[in-house]
């Protein structure tokens, strides 16, 4: 399936790696959780309109898989700790299988359980994908 540290890890590296893009990555995950957080329950909670509650639900569950991915961000920011994760990993391949599977993004609490059922795997050689 998805590994929700690796699709953060990759996304803070990009084919270059640079100081930059972390920074940049960690900034877009931040603004996804708090805005997509704020206006879905904004959304949710003030208008009539059931079908756009629903979506401002939806919204809400998305900013919670990008407070997930601030969280791994985070912890990937760490000296050492990035490139750590990558140690050995076909960077590019990975790049192209993950652009499609950061997709599962938009399914609300997705990130949360996956992340939730990684954190508590039992320890063991570290999974590829």
């Amino acid at each position: 399936m998805l590994d929700v540290r690796r699709l953060a890890a990759l996304d803070m590296h990009g084919l270059a790696g640079t100081r930059l893009r972390r920074g940049v990555i960690l900034a877009e995950f931040i603004a996804g959780a708090v805005g997509c957080v704020v206006v879905g329950l904004l959304t949710a909670t003030r208008t009539p309109a059931w079908g756009w509650r629903v979506v401002g639900v939806w919204l809400a569950g998305i900013g919670v898989n990008y407070a997930v991915l601030t969280l791994q961000a985070l912890s990937l920011s760490r000296p050492g700790a990035l490139d750590a994760e990558l140690a050995g990993v076909d960077v590019g391949t990975e790049l192209r299988r993950y652009t499609v599977l950061q997709l599962w993004i938009a399914v609300p609490l997705l990130l949360v359980a996956l992340a939730a059922g990684q954190s508590c795997a039992p320890p063991g050689p570290r999974r590829r994908g």
